[in-house]
C-alpha cells in the first residue's frame, strides 16, 4: 500500500530536521565564529529548520491519529490525539521532539553564532533526530537486539544528518553571488571543504556500520537473494546505489576537486573550479535528497525479516 501522506511527512521530517542538525555542526567544525553569520546567514537557516520541523511534527501527529483511529484529518479529534500523546513510545517521542526543536529554535533566534549556542542547538537536534528512530523499524525488535537495532539506528539518521548538513553548508558557501565572492571568501570556503574531508571519514564509517546492522535486522542474511522480488528490496537496491554514487562523488570531491580549487585560488582564476564544485555537491545533495525520500517510503514497508 502506497501511503502518499505519510511518506511526504515522513521525507520532509527527515530532510528538516536532519539539515537543522548538520548545518549546526557544520558551523561548528567548519566556520569560525566570526564568519558563521556572514558566511551562510545562519541564524535565519537555523530558526527556520526548526520552526518548520515543529509545523512538521504537529501535521505528522494529526496525520498519524487519522490514519491509526480512522478519522477524517480534520476536524482534530482531540480525544484520540491524547490517547495517542498518553501512552507509548509514540507519544513519548513527540513530545520530546517538540520540546528539542522549541529549544533549538529558540536558542537560533537569540544567539546562533556562539560556540556554545551552536552547540546546544546541534544536541537538540540530534535528540529530535533520534525520535524518529523510537517510532520506527528500529524500535520493533525487544531485547538486546532491540537495543541494538535502536542504536543503530540512531546513530545513522545522526550520521546521515551531519552529511545533508554539511553538504547544505558548502553548498550555501558556494552559491554567494560573484560579486560578493574575494579572495578571504575563496579561502574560508577551501577551509570549509578540507575541513569536512576528515569529518566525512568517520561519517561514512559510521553510515557503512550502522547500514549494515540494520539491514542485518532488517533483511536477514537469508532474504538477500530474494531482495529483488519485493518492493522494500528494490527500494534498498536503489538507495545502496545512490550511496555508491554518493561514495565516488565525495572521494572525487576531497582527491581531486578541493585541492584544484586551491590552485586556482593561488592562481586567481577559480571560475572553472568553483563551477565543478558546484556541479559536484549539487548531484551529491541530490542523492542523498533521493535517499531520505526513500528511507520515508521504506519506513512504511514492512521489512523482509519480519515476515510480512
Amino acid at each position: 500500500m502506497f501511503d502518499g501522506p505519510t511518506i511526504v511527512v515522513r521525507f520532509a521530517l527527515y530532510l528538516v530536521l536532519a539539515a537543522l542538525f548538520g548545518l549546526s555542526a557544520f558551523s561548528l567544525y567548519g566556520l569560525r565564529a566570526d564568519e558563521r553569520e556572514d558566511a551562510i546567514a545562519l541564524r535565519p537557516w537555523l530558526t527556520g529548520f526548526a520552526v518548520f520541523g515543529l509545523l512538521l511534527s504537529a501535521f505528522a501527529l494529526l496525520l498519524m491519529v487519522s490514519v491509526m483511529a480512522g478519522t477524517p484529518f480534520w476536524p482534530v479529534d482531540r480525544t484520540a490525539v491524547g490517547a495517542l500523546l498518553g501512552g507509548g513510545a509514540i507519544g513519548t517521542a513527540w513530545v520530546v521532539r517538540m520540546a528539542a526543536l522549541a529549544i533549538a529554535g529558540g536558542l537560533a533566534l537569540a544567539v546562533a553564532d556562539r560556540a556554545w549556542s551552536l552547540s546546544l542547538i546541534m544536541t537538540a537536534a540530534a535528540v529530535s533526530l533520534a525520535t524518529l528512530a523510537w517510532t520506527g523499524h528500529g524500535a520493533m525488535d525487544e531485547g538486546a537486539a532491540g537495543w541494538i537495532h535502536l542504536v543503530a539506528d540512531i546513530l545513522h539518521l545522526v550520521a546521515a544528518g551531519a552529511w545533508v548538513g554539511a553538504l547544505f553548508g558548502l553548498l550555501l558557501l558556494l552559491a554567494r553571488p560573484v560579486e560578493r565572492v574575494d579572495v578571504a571568501h575563496l579561502r574560508l570556503t577551501h577551509r570549509a571543504l578540507h575541513g569536512f574531508g576528515g569529518i566525512g571519514t568517520v561519517v561514512v564509517a559510521v553510515v557503512v556500520v550502522t547500514g549494515l546492522v540494520n539491514s542485518w535486522l532488517l533483511v536477514g542474511p537469508d532474504q538477500v537473494r530474494g531482495l529483488g522480488a519485493s518492493l522494500y528490496g528494490r527500494l534498498l537496491l536503489a538507495k545502496l546505489a545512490l550511496f555508491v554514487g554518493m561514495l565516488a562523488l565525495a572521494s572525487l570531491n576531497r582527491y581531486r576537486l578541493t585541492p584544484a580549487f586551491e590552485q586556482s585560488i593561488a592562481r586567481d582564476d577559480h571560475r572553472g573550479a568553483l563551477v565543478s564544485l558546484r556541479l559536484s555537491l549539487g548531484v551529491e545533495t541530490a542523492c542523498i535528497v533521493v535517499i531520505l525520500a526513500l528511507v520515508a517510503w521504506l519506513g512504511t514497508l514492512a521489512p523482509p525479516a519480519s515476515g510480512m
